[in-house]
């Protein structure tokens, strides 16, 4: 079963006065172990979509569901759940809070659920994305690289089902932003999540299983590996 699906997703707003469809019409599915990469120019609908993926914003018209359940008429209690329990957001500005440790950031999550054993948990993650030897490192004493393992690492610590990145690379350097790319290869892989990536970068475009082409709000085109 698809972990987030899209049926005819339709998204509108209201931009001075006039009504703009920033989503057209959108169907698409991620199953489990997954790498789909959403592409192309800026303003056709790839952050829009990741933020109906993630329930963090509702469909005009249409369906979205996530791990098979329907976003739309969830209470906030239950949206708060959903996400906390089942998707991983990864930013391309890191997100991180800068007067926490790396091993302080990844942990939160589990501490604002109450979770036992977080820093174990936490611990376990930061090994995951080999930075061990850096759980005592603030965010300014960490390379770019650094921090957005260090991001990684926080969005996969409550084991999601669903991953969701936005430009994870935008903010690195090739050789960087390749290693992280593999690394959300191997979670995507070893975890098992769908994750949906939102990229301009032909590097990250590459490595997905799925190249769902973006363009005024409508799918152009989905090439698949």
């Amino acid at each position: 079963m698809a972990l987030v699906e899209l049926r005819n997703v339709a998204r509108d707003y209201v931009s001075d006065g006039q009504k703009v469809r920033a989503l057209d019409g959108v169907s698409l599915s991620v199953a489990p172990g997954e790498l789909v990469a959403l592409v192309g120019r800026s303003g056709c609908g790839k952050s829009t979509l990741l933020n109906l993926a993630g329930a963090m914003d509702f469909p005009t018209s249409g369906e979205v569901l996530l791990d098979g359940r329907a976003t739309s008429g969830a209470s906030d209690t239950q949206l708060t759940q959903l996400r906390r329990d089942k998707v991983g957001f990864i930013f391309q500005s890191f997100q991180l809070l800068h007067t926490l440790s790396a091993i302080e950031n990844i942990e939160l999550p589990l501490l604002l659920a109450s979770r036992a054993n977080a820093r174990e948990i936490a611990l376990e993650r930061l090994r995951a994305v080999d930075l061990d030897g850096l759980a005592q490192r603030l965010p300014h004493q960490l390379s770019g690289g650094q921090m957005q393992r260090v991001a990684i690492a926080r969005a996969v610590v409550h084991s999601p089902r669903v991953l969701l990145a936005d430009e994870p690379t935008g903010n690195l350097d090739t050789a960087t932003g390749n290693a992280i790319l593999e690394l959300l290869v191997r979670l995507t892989r070893e975890q098992c999540t769908a994750t949906l990536m939102a990229t301009h970068s032909a590097e990250a475009a590459a490595i997905a299983d799925v190249v769902i082409t973006l363009r005024d709000g409508k799918i152009a085109a989905v090439n698949r590996r």
